[in-house]
């Protein structure tokens, strides 16, 4: 029985995270088409509901091209890598209960997060491009860079909570939000998420009208479809990592009603990046750096430093 239960449950986290990410595909398409004045996928079941479905049949039948120079064991690897951290960085997560209890997650989850860098950096080399490896090597770029905002806005919300694991700050919310409290650290680290998963108007790593599809431009059919659904996987993480962190997703003493009231507010969030996609250019990648480095970085030091000076918790105890 036991056996049987440590494949179970992690069965009932990837299930319902791969349904999700399917349905979010369609949902950003339908949302996107109405915005732009037309329908979206309506043709495949009853108002396109079966699109995600059609759509995932297509890619995996697809024959796999390889490029004939290519590192065929990295080329193959990397996907599943990509997939794997998206599917495991979910564990330490409170939904009411955690997959796995440890008493450092956010440091685990920055740990998982940073490893996500190698699959992207590795399929640029593995599939011997030009345009992959510079892809991949801007794509690298971007992402380490506003780790470490995220990083410090993290350090900042520990500091302020008292505490490293995410079901102490989900307690710490009950009384008040951390968005109260802290509200530019909430504006720098949603516009952050946007960078960290590739978004628009971040999405340089994946620009396909000017800058061939980036890192993975040699993919296709089945090893596209692994990296789509780690993007979109990520997307719904770092939502649902954001309203545990500073928008309270419900009470822990009310396990019933905690997965719906986390599940509304992520899909607030989530729509709030369709909506941004819909809505902004394109980012200029200098212009990406300098928000970063320039505005973003000096602020989230600032505001650290200004936390670590009065070590004051959300609870009015010093901190652990």
């Amino acid at each position: 029985m036991p056996v049987f239960s440590y494949l179970i449950h992690p069965l009932l986290y990837i299930i319902p995270i791969l349904i999700a990410v399917a349905f979010l595909t369609l949902l950003e398409r339908k949302m996107l088409g109405y915005m732009q004045l037309r329908k979206g996928p309506n043709i495949v079941g009853p108002t396109g509901l079966l699109q995600p479905v059609a759509d995932g049949i297509k890619l995996f039948i697809k024959e796999p091209i390889r490029p004939s120079h290519s590192s065929p064991t990295l080329l193959i690897f990397t996907p599943i890598l990509a997939l794997l951290l998206a599917l495991t960085i979910w564990t330490p997560l409170p939904l009411p209960y955690p997959l796995t209890d440890l008493n450092l997650g956010l440091l685990f989850l920055l740990a998982l997060s940073s490893m996500a860098v190698y699959s992207i950096l590795w399929s640029g080399w593995a599939s011997n491009s030009k345009y992959a490896l510079m892809g991949a090597l801007r794509a690298v770029a971007q992402t380490i860079s506003y780790e470490v905002t995220l990083g410090l806005i993290l350090l900042s919300l520990i500091i302020l909570a008292g505490g490293y694991t995410l079901q102490f700050l989900t307690i710490t919310q009950q009384d008040t939000w951390l968005l109260l409290s802290s509200w530019p650290l909430t504006m720098m680290w949603y516009v952050s998420t946007l960078a960290e998963t590739n978004r628009a108007p971040f999405d340089l790593t994946e620009g396909e009208s000017e800058l061939v599809s980036g890192f993975n431009v040699e993919y296709a059919a089945g090893p596209f479809a692994l990296f789509f659904l780690a993007e979109y996987a990520n997307i719904l993480f770092m939502n649902s990592l954001s309203c545990l962190l500073f928008f309270n997703p419900g009470n822990m003493n009310q396990p019933d009603m905690f997965p719906a009231n986390l599940m509304m507010k992520v899909i607030l969030l989530t729509l709030g990046f369709l909506w941004i996609r819909a809505s902004y250019p394109r980012f200029r990648y200098d212009h990406l750096m300098h928000l970063l480095w320039k505005q973003f970085l000096p602020i989230t030091l600032a505001l650290c430093l200004w936390h670590m000076s009065f070590p004051i918790s959300m609870s009015g105890l010093p901190p652990n």
